[in-house]
């Protein structure tokens, strides 16, 4: 388990009213001491229960707003 310092917590908000909430941890691929071998790694997906419980315990999370209009769909013929 990480501690507050390494972890972080997002939620993402689309134009279309979906949420989908994640977590990050800090990885560090050489030493813990070398601070330019840490970096954050993938966004790995929780719950939106696990996001809120979260940042009500003091862990940081952020609100990202993606102003990324929908997908357009494009039927295709039949043929």
């Amino acid at each position: 388990m990480h501690s507050k310092q390494t972890v972080r917590y997002i939620c993402k908000k689309y134009l279309s009213g979906n949420c989908y909430y994640f977590k990050q941890e800090i990885i560090a691929f050489d030493s813990w001491e070398d601070l330019d071998s840490l970096y954050w790694g993938a966004e790995r997906p929780i719950t939106e229960k696990t996001f809120w419980m979260r940042k009500k315990q003091g862990y940081k999370c952020k609100i990202e707003k993606i102003k990324q209009s929908p997908a357009l769909v494009i039927p295709f013929a039949k043929g």
